[in-house]
């Protein structure tokens, strides 16, 4: 078949590479005639991992990624570096770190040459009809996989957007350029109205990340200075995280989801896959991991079937990816207005509660997250 992909982040380039595996030619469209990501790390659990391995692409992420993460104490702490909660390291399972950049020209290298063509903003038809319309004219298609972020304009042209929503709060994001001693820990550290949490990176580098509860589009004048200020007095070694961290490794970005799911993950023969279709806090960590599910999934469905009757793959795709990130969505939001809780008494609450209840509840609860299973 011939299919487009729209956007060429990590969901339409694990797309792009599975399907073209698969014989199909694959154009990419990304509208920035730079392609390379920005962003700092992220993390892949097993359900990502047991997706990249169904179409031979997990080994490859694997070689590119840091995981130490699962022999480390992890859980949460308190400003002060008091434990809330240590996971219990078997229920934490595959757990991957990678450099954004590293991730996505990875992806990149696995593709044809001249399959990503860059600086086209490709529009699907409205109808959802399997049709383009680059700034050269119509081209058709056999599906087209619109994989074009948060701020989908795909998503709005197919009828099936229903806007944004802010969080309440923004995120630094940044990578390390000097070693820093972790001790073996590696912990989210919940304060009030804000969160610090440190990853390890391939090459003795970390990716990090702070938030802050605040009002939509604030701007800092100096965001090095902003977030040292925020996290200063925090246990060792946030503050050192973030002084060995230049200020041009340094991003920030107010943080949104979908105001709710859009009805149906496709129309006609487009379909949505990752941020488009279903945007999601970055509390649970699956933002990436459902992507690349999503791109499976699709390209697992298509196996030996023809341009001619796709009907039921795409209807098949909507209906288990829906359900699927639908509860995901909801979770990353529950947990976003646990971890951001800023009022006294509230986030006395929290903190008690999280040390009462068991650290191997909280662990079975969140494994069930990082399972996926190929689609029958």
């Amino acid at each position: 078949m011939r299919i487009a992909v729209i956007g060429a982040g990590i969901a339409g380039l694990v797309a792009a590479c599975s399907l073209q595996r698969d014989g199909h030619d694959v154009t990419v469209y990304e509208q920035r005639k730079d392609p390379n990501a920005d962003g700092a790390g992220l993390t892949l659990f097993g359900n990502a991992f047991a997706a990249l391995d169904a179409v031979e692409l997990g080994d490859t992420i694997r070689a590119i990624s840091d995981n130490t993460l699962p022999t480390m104490r992890t859980g949460q702490r308190t400003p002060d570096g008091a434990w809330l909660t240590t996971m219990p390291q078997q229920t934490v399972g595959e757990l991957h770190s990678v450099h954004r950049v590293t991730l996505h020209n990875t992806l990149l290298d696995q593709l044809t040459p001249g399959t990503v063509q860059t600086g086209v903003r490709a529009l699907v038809a409205t109808d959802g009809a399997a049709r383009l319309e680059p700034p050269d004219g119509t081209e058709s298609f056999d599906l087209i996989l619109a994989a074009d972020g948060l701020r989908s304009f795909s998503r709005k042209r197919l009828g099936l957007d229903a806007g944004l929503r802010y969080a309440g709060y923004t995120a630094w994001r940044g990578v390390t350029q000097s070693p820093v001693d972790l001790a073996g820990q590696a912990a989210e550290t919940w304060g009030r109205g804000r969160i610090f949490g440190v990853v390890p990176l391939p090459d003795n580098q970390l990716y990090w990340f702070g938030t802050l509860n605040q009002s939509a589009g604030m701007i800092f004048e100096d965001e090095h200075a902003a977030v040292s200020e925020t996290f200063a007095g925090w246990h060792a070694p946030i503050p050192n995280v973030v002084a060995v961290t230049p200020p041009s490794a340094l991003i920030r970005h107010d943080i949104y989801d979908l105001y709710r799911l859009p009805k149906s993950f496709g129309r006609g023969r487009t379909v949505l896959l990752g941020d488009a279709a279903h945007a999601m806090l970055p509390n649970l960590g699956q933002g990436a991991g459902q992507g690349i599910e999503d791109a499976v999934t699709l390209t697992l469905l298509l196996r030996h079937m023809s341009g001619q009757n796709l009907g039921p793959a795409l209807a098949r795709y909507s209906a288990v990816r829906r359900r699927r990130t639908r509860i995901l969505w909801r979770q990353s939001r529950l947990m976003a207005r646990v971890a951001q809780a800023s009022g006294p008494a509230v986030t006395q609450f929290r903190d008690v509660g999280m040390r009462i209840v068991p650290p191997s509840l909280i662990g079975s609860l969140s494994q069930r997250f990082h399972e996926w299973d190929a689609p029958m």
